[in-house]
């Protein structure tokens, strides 16, 4: 006897998902996780500020860009919620500002690495990111304290970084700004 056909997940799991949870469809399939612990928080906290300031203000960089924290992505059937996306302004999706999420996919991607998420974050999510072009993506793992960055090169990703602990980096596609990775990571306990 055959097992019964598992339904795919659609955005209606998604909105009916626990408050205290991160919803997402990842290939058909609905993932929760919890919301970011500590260390997650001020990776991606800290991240989404040095880039905010400098490539969507210009402070320090050259701006034109739009940063957001944990942007809803609806790419295809896949909901997505990466840490931190940005879009060069040209791409920026304007007009339908009250939506909740964005269809147009991002240019960067980030997503910061916990032991509930990193194993979708470095297959299904990656898988879904290269279906849709986006052509930097990067990953943080506040454990390990490491910046792994990648170029989709035709439908693989090219791993062109991998930087740890303090490191000042200069990263594609923000290469023109130096990084510091220290202030990615609390202090040691």
């Amino acid at each position: 006897m055959t097992a019964p056909a598992k339904k795919r997940a659609t955005y209606q799991d998604v909105l009916d998902a626990p408050p205290n949870m991160v919803a997402e469809v990842l290939l058909g399939e609905l993932h929760l996780s919890p919301r970011p612990a500590r260390r997650h928080g001020k990776a991606a906290s800290t991240l989404g500020m040095e880039l905010g300031g400098a490539f969507e203000r210009g402070r320090g960089g050259p701006g034109g860009w739009v940063i957001f924290d944990e942007p809803e992505l609806h790419l295809g059937e896949d909901i997505l919620v990466p840490d931190l996306g940005g879009w060069r302004t040209e791409r920026f999706p304007l007009g339908a500002d009250e939506e909740a999420y964005f269809v147009t996919p991002p240019d960067w991607v980030c997503e910061v690495l916990s032991p509930s998420t990193s194993r979708y974050d470095r297959t299904d999510k990656l898988t879904i990111y290269a279906r849709e072009r986006i052509p930097y993506v990067w990953l943080v793992d506040p454990r390990e304290r490491t910046l792994e960055c990648y170029v989709l090169e035709g439908s693989a990703w090219k791993l062109v970084g991998s930087h740890r602990d303090s490191a000042v980096v200069r990263a594609p596609p923000f290469e023109v700004f130096n990084l510091e990775l220290g202030a990615l990571w609390l202090p040691e306990a």
